[in-house]
C-alpha cells in the first residue's frame, strides 16, 4: 500500500503543491484588488457626479447640513475649485457653510471666502469680508494683508497706508509696503505735472534707493535727461529692458562710455562701437553679428520669491504679492519691428 503512495512523498510532489497554493493566492488576490478598485472608481465617480453642474443653494445647504461631509472636507473641496479657476462654486460653498455650518470654522471660512473673493475680482465685497473679520479679530495679520492688497486694487492709497498701521503694532516689516505704496500714491495723483512727479520720485529713491524699476521707468518715460542726471549705475541690471528701448537721441554718450555694461548694452544694440565681445552670451551673440542679422532680445520676467514667470513687468508679483522683486530674463528672438519697418518701407 506504501508503495501505491509513494508519490506523496516525493520532495518534488510537495514543491508543486506549494506553488500551486501559491499560484492560487496570488491569482485571487490579483482579481480581488481589480474588483476592489473597480467598486471604488464607481464610488468616487458617483460621488463626483454631485459636483460636476453645481448644486442649487438650497440643496448645497442640505449636503452640508446632512453631515455626510465634515465641515474640512467641505473647505478642501471649496479651496480645490478656487485654485482651478471655478470662483463661483467655490463662493457657493463658502457662504452656505456660513449660513448653516457650525461657529468652529467660521473665521477660517470667512478668510477663505474674502481670499476667493479678491481672485474673484470682487474687491468690495472682498473688503467688506475682511471688515467684519477685523471687527471680532483684530489682531488677525492675514485679513489685515489682504485688505491692504484690496485698498491697493482699488487705488485707494490712503486706507491702505492706514493699514500698516495695525501691521506694524503685530510687529510686522512695513517698511517696503510703505514706500511702495507712497510711490503708487504719487503716480496716481492726477493733480499734479509729469515734471512735479518725477521730482517727488527722486525724492522717494534717494531716501531708500528701493523700487528702482517703477522710478526710472517713468523718468525714462517722462524726463530722460533728467533720468540719466540721476542714473543709478548699479541698478543697470535691474533696468535692462528698459535701457534697451530708449530711443537713440535720447542716449547720454558720456554715461555710456564711463559704464562697462552699458558699453556692451548699446554696442549689441547697434548704437555705438565701444565694446568687442561681452561676457554675456546674448549681447556677445549680438556684437559679433554686428548687425548683419535679424536679431533683438527679448524679455520676461521672474519672481525671485516665488520663482513666477511674466511676460510683462511687474512691481507687485500677482501669486505671492511680493514687492519689487521682478528681475528681468533675456534671450535672442528674430527683429520683427524690423521686418514690419522694412515691409512699410519697401512700399513707398
Amino acid at each position: 500500500m506504501n508503495t501505491f503512495f509513494i508519490e506523496f512523498r516525493d520532495p518534488l510532489f510537495s514543491i508543486i503543491v506549494f506553488f500551486a497554493i501559491i499560484f492560487m493566492i496570488t491569482f485571487f488576490s490579483y482579481w480581488w484588488s481589480r474588483y476592489k478598485r473597480r467598486e471604488d472608481s464607481r464610488y468616487l465617480d458617483d460621488f463626483l457626479k454631485q459636483f460636476r453642474t453645481l448644486p442649487s443653494k438650497d440643496e448645497l445647504g442640505v449636503l452640508i447640513s446632512s453631515g455626510e461631509l465634515s465641515e474640512k472636507s467641505w473647505l478642501l473641496l471649496a479651496h480645490s475649485y478656487s485654485k482651478n479657476g471655478d470662483y463661483e462654486k467655490s463662493i457657493e460653498i463658502y457662504n452656505e457653510i456660513l449660513s448653516v455650518g457650525s461657529s468652529e470654522n467660521k473665521k477660517e471660512t470667512m478668510f477663505l471666502l474674502g481670499k476667493t473673493y479678491f481672485k474673484a475680482g470682487f474687491l468690495e465685497r472682498s473688503k467688506q469680508i475682511f471688515l467684519s473679520i477685523l471687527k471680532t479679530n483684530p489682531r488677525t495679520p492675514q485679513a489685515l494683508h489682504y485688505l491692504l492688497l484690496v485698498y491697493e486694487y482699488m487705488r485707494d492709497y490712503k486706507s491702505a497706508m492706514e493699514v500698516l498701521e495695525p501691521l506694524d503694532e503685530l510687529n510686522k516689516d512695513i517698511e517696503l509696503d510703505t514706500i511702495y505704496l507712497k510711490t503708487m500714491a504719487l503716480l496716481n495723483q492726477t493733480d499734479l505735472t509729469k515734471e512735479e512727479k518725477a521730482e517727488g520720485l527722486l525724492s522717494i529713491y534717494q531716501e531708500k534707493h528701493q523700487l528702482a524699476y517703477i522710478v526710472f521707468e517713468y523718468l525714462f518715460r517722462v524726463n530722460p535727461v533728467l533720468a540719466w542726471e540721476n542714473f543709478d549705475s548699479s541698478k543697470s541690471e535691474i533696468l535692462t529692458d528698459i535701457l534697451w528701448n530708449i530711443e537713440l537721441k535720447d542716449l547720454n554718450l558720456d554715461i555710456i562710455t564711463k559704464n562697462g555694461y552699458l558699453r556692451e548694452l548699446y554696442s549689441a544694440r547697434g548704437d555705438i562701437n565701444l565694446a568687442k565681445s561681452s561676457s554675456i552670451f546674448e549681447f556677445d551673440v549680438l556684437i559679433k553679428l554686428d548687425g548683419k542679422a535679424n536679431a533683438t532680445l527679448n524679455f520676461e520676467y521672474i519672481c525671485d520669491s516665488c520663482k513666477q514667470v511674466y511676460p510683462f513687468v511687474f512691481s507687485r508679483c500677482s501669486a505671492c504679492h511680493s514687492i519689487d522683486t521682478a528681475r528681468v530674463e533675456w534671450s535672442l528672438t528674430k527683429d520683427y519691428h524690423k521686418d514690419f519697418s522694412e515691409e512699410n518701407n519697401s512700399f513707398q
